[in-house]
């Protein structure tokens, strides 16, 4: 067998080999040797089948069996001779020309074909003891905590029903059935549908004019949808909803106690301010977390210059492409709302593809060199987190990550890299530094006074930064809410 380096061009390599028509007889004959004693040919004994006659039968489906295993498994083992790792799947190419093809299948033509690739990189490990990070800590003040506990107990005020007219802070229970020019449309009606008034949960105007009604009332109100309201159909739009009250009842009296945390099903109210502290803790952690770890990418993009593959970095370009599209599309903007072209867009995004890629190959190795591993323990763990948050598709999870190749090395990626980060936060030097909360949620720039305009300019590459910043840690965002169930259309617009 022959193997012959045909390209080497930067991390691009071309390889061909060739099996002599030879050694696949060889091989071929070796195989029939095997099957002869198990396959059942009438007029002939078990085991008695002539080697001439064998071939005849079978002597094609062997060859194609042979040279499939010889494709799929001959580049690995180059690889692995040469020293190399492939950054994607190696691209076999073979002959296409069929009267070739059937003198390989009969064992009657040399076997050749050709596999490119990219070689991963590569580089030095660079120390990393010039690395320096500040640490941003929120002390939480009772304040916030209370603000918090105020939120849960207004969430879990109770009701009671009153005769007389709806006021600003009363609960009115109606059925409504909203319609532009007269026709109703998707999302704008509920039955038995809950408000507060002055809560401001409905579009603005809605609430103000249920105020006055009584249990049984009926009254067509007219409102505007937002110019900025998500469905581009109703954004701008005047409607009218035709409101029937069911119910009006008034807020029982708030008081943060025991009674309201066994409600809550907690022991006490000391108990419901610890929860919530803690919860702002972590929710503020995640946060100096992620500003932590942007501050020693940043510090890492500036050490490696390498070069990184190409097919790696078209991969990681689509997948930020994908998620700005989608972005845009459900936001009704375009590239020219962000002051930038398309061209400009992608110029931009594959820039910070190529950062991604580099910044993740750093990583592995930084890992690999420090005997960085992630556990079976862990990966239960993130398999059992994905389940928990599709419940009733947990077989269907299941099959996907047995049952798909590669399919587990996006649960190992990110605890991986997460530990690799731990492991850099005990080698450098990090300085804490007390903030407000205001401080520690701006937006980078928007501590050193970043103009308006030139954070408007800046805006596709934030949100090209966004796309990717769960496997990359980049972006230094609010603590996130938990998603709400979606809303009808005459609530969702002040959202």
């Amino acid at each position: 067998m022959q193997v012959i380096e045909t390209l080497a061009e930067g991390l691009k390599r071309e390889i061909k080999v060739v099996v002599p028509v030879a050694e696949l007889e060889a091989r071929l004959s070796e195989r029939l040797v095997e099957v002869k004693d198990k396959v059942r040919i009438n007029g002939f004994r078990p085991g008695k089948v002539p080697p001439a006659h064998l071939k005849k039968v079978y002597g094609k489906s062997i060859v194609a069996d042979l040279v499939n295993e010889l494709i799929r498994n001959k580049p690995t083992e180059i690889l692995a001779e040469r020293g190399e790792k492939s950054a994607t799947q190696p691209e076999i190419v073979m002959t296409e020309d069929k009267d070739e093809a059937e003198r390989i299948l009969a064992a009657e033509a040399d076997l050749e074909f050709s596999f490119t690739y990219e070689v991963i990189p590569t580089f030095e490990v660079v120390p990393v003891d010039g690395i320096k990070v500040v640490r941003e800590v929120v002390e939480i003040p009772e304040s916030e905590v209370e603000a918090q506990v105020l939120q849960i107990a207004e969430s879990a005020r109770s009701f009671e029903t009153k005769d007389g007219a709806a006021e600003n802070g009363d609960r009115v229970t109606m059925n409504y059935l909203g319609k532009v020019d007269g026709v109703a449309f998707d999302g704008g009606a509920a039955e038995d549908a809950e408000l507060v008034l002055g809560s401001g949960r409905f579009i603005p105007g809605f609430e103000d004019q249920l105020v006055g009604l009584k249990a049984g009332d009926e009254k067509v109100i007219t409102v505007t949808f937002p110019a900025e309201y998500p469905a581009a159909e109703l954004a701008g739009k005047e409607a009218t909803f035709d409101i029937t009250v069911k119910e009006v009842a008034a807020a029982a009296e708030l008081e943060i106690n025991d009674d309201l945390a066994k409600k809550l099903g907690l022991e006490s109210a000391e108990r419901l301010r610890q929860i919530v502290r803690e919860q702002i803790e972590s929710q503020f952690g995640q946060v100096t977390r992620q500003k932590v770890k942007r501050q020693i990418l940043d510090q890492l993009d500036e050490l490696y210059t390498f070069e990184v593959p190409q097919g790696l970095v078209a991969a990681e370009f689509d997948n930020i492409w994908r998620q700005v599209n989608t972005d845009l599309a459900q936001s009704g903007k375009t590239f020219a709302d962000e002051d930038t072209t398309e061209e400009e867009a992608r110029a931009e995004y594959t820039k910070l593809a190529e950062r991604r890629v580099r910044l993740g190959l750093v990583l592995s190795e930084i890992g690999t060199q420090g005997g960085v591993d992630v556990t079976e323990e862990e990966m239960q763990r993130a398999l059992y987190e994905q389940l928990r948050q599709f419940p009733g598709q947990q077989k269907e999870i299941l099959d996907y990550f047995r049952n798909t190749p590669g399919a587990s090395a996006s649960l190992r990626a990110p605890i991986f890299e997460e530990k690799v980060i731990d492991k850099l936060l005990a080698e450098i030097a990090v300085t804490d530094k007390v903030v407000t909360k205001e401080e520690l949620l701006a937006e980078d720039g928007e501590e050193e006074g970043e103009k308006t305009e030139e954070k408007k300019k800046a805006a596709p590459k934030k949100k090209a930064a966004k796309a990717e910043a769960a496997a990359e840690g980049e972006e230094a965002a609010a603590p996130k809410k938990k998603a709400a169930p979606k809303k009808k259309a005459a609530e969702d617009a002040a959202e």
